[in-house]
């Protein structure tokens, strides 16, 4: 398993992890047939979406703020609930095809760590599956 470890710097953002899952199924090497991107968080997630325009990520978050919203009557104390919810809807994780070691997604797809609860130090799990 590869840990990456990846800092945000708002309170909701969406981060392109796509070089950093790239370079660790590079290490490691051509023998596997996908590799599982992992959030261990339940207040982040991990989402495939288009990385061409940072507009879309924008416009996700504008999406899921307006499903989740703050203002709720939230019973959890820790003042977090829309950040946990937010997280459930997206998901802990995603599978990637591999070919040589590669990625195999399409031409406008990245990886993305979905920040709901920031600005952290997170961990991302990788596991390359034979």
């Amino acid at each position: 398993m590869f840990e990456l470890v990846v800092e945000t710097r708002r309170k909701e953002e969406l981060l392109d992890i796509t070089p950093l899952v790239q370079r660790a199924t590079a290490e490691a090497g051509s023998s596997g047939k996908a590799c599982m991107v992992f959030s261990p968080h339940t207040t982040a997630g991990i989402t495939i979406n288009e990385h061409a325009d940072p507009a879309v990520a924008g416009d996700f978050l504008a999406a899921l703020g307006h499903v989740v919203p703050e203002g709720q009557p939230w019973q959890h104390l820790e003042g977090n609930s829309p950040a946990h919810v937010k997280a459930s809807i997206v998901g802990s994780s995603v599978l990637v095809g591999l070919e040589d070691g590669e990625l195999t997604l399409g031409t406008w797809q990245g990886i993305f760590f979905c920040e709901f609860d920031g600005p952290r130090t997170r961990k991302v799990w990788l596991e390359i599956l034979s």
